[in-house]
């Protein structure tokens, strides 16, 4: 194991990523699943953010969120998924502590980030539904470029504090890291320090993020509800809830994943089902975003014919 002699006692100066599992028969499988799952989410999330770039139709409050939303789960897949397909080649599955440390960071960082979107496009859904002659004037482009910068502002001191938590504390009875990315509640459980205020620092962030999140989403859908209720004509209900089904799907897998995996206690975890859910919410959601918000969207399928006539026409 790599220690570091310092004082009276040893620090870890890289961890060993445990992975998805142990069976070598799987290691060259799950590659393959995992570089496909990966390419997907290149194709679809860059795909997305050119198209609204290119399109003059998608610059919109809507579409805006919705590119900072791919480019956010574009960064959120590349911080792990290349690390993680290495290591089912490879012998031995090792992780610089600094590395480690700027993994945790930027996980923490795009995973508020996608969280809080998520509650603002819900707000979006709000003003377009509620109040759509005032659409463009609520959510004008500079308020939008501000609670995108918020965003990113809460997601930056949320994982500044959660990491600098994490290490400070001793590694000193193994550095295995029973896990595929470096994550917070493994590298707790790793640590032979009291992790009592890391618990308390983790929980409480956590649950406010995810709970102003989901109160935002949960108001939202209450006024987008009894607005969709008043409109009389069957047609125009159906119109006017279309536009929130992508949404509400998003919200419910990333919501539902992201609950599961940090609102318990520590004693609760199980590597193992933790493993699978960290594997949905970084990379299997991630992939699905450019599916949910544009196979059900008229907007983006007209805007990606027309590129592609575009494309094919020039060439």
């Amino acid at each position: 194991m790599a220690y570091m002699e310092e004082g009276n006692h040893s620090e870890v100066t890289e961890f060993i990523l445990s992975g998805l599992t142990d069976r070598p028969e799987l290691q060259v499988p799950l590659f393959g699943v995992f570089l496909l799952i990966y390419g997907i989410t290149l194709l679809g999330n860059g795909g997305m953010i050119l198209l609204i770039t290119i399109d003059p139709r998608l610059h919109t409050p809507m579409y805006f969120f919705l590119r900072n939303l791919s480019f956010c789960d574009l960064c959120l897949s590349s911080i792990i998924s290349p690390k993680m397909k290495i290591n089912f080649l490879a012998e031995r599955k090792n992780i610089s502590f600094t590395a480690c440390t700027m993994q945790m960071y930027l996980c923490i960082v795009f995973g508020d980030v996608e969280c809080l979107l998520l509650a603002v496009m819900a707000y979006d859904r709000y003003v377009a539904i509620c109040n759509p002659l005032l659409y463009t004037v609520t959510l004008s482009r500079q308020l939008c470029k501000q609670l995108v910068a918020g965003v990113y502002a809460v997601g930056v001191v949320d994982s500044m504090l959660n990491t600098c938590f994490t290490f400070r504390l001793s590694f000193c009875s193994s550095n295995i890291i029973n896990h595929f990315f470096c994550d917070v509640p493994p590298l707790l459980a790793l640590s032979c320090s009291d992790t009592r205020i890391n618990e308390i620092v983790m929980f409480t962030f956590t649950c406010c993020i995810i709970m102003t999140s989901f109160v935002t989403v949960l108001l939202s859908y209450v006024y987008i509800t009894s607005t969709i209720l008043q409109i009389r004509s069957a047609e125009g209900r159906h119109k006017a809830f279309s536009t929130c089904t992508f949404h509400l799907t998003a919200v419910v897998l990333f919501y539902g994943t992201l609950l599961f995996m940090y609102l318990r206690p520590t004693s609760s975890y199980s590597m193992d089902i933790d493993k699978v859910a960290s594997v949905f919410y970084t990379l299997v959601i991630p992939m699905l975003n450019p599916f949910i918000y544009s196979l059900r969207n008229t907007e983006v399928k007209d805007a990606l014919r027309k590129a592609m006539n575009k494309l094919l026409t020039n060439s």
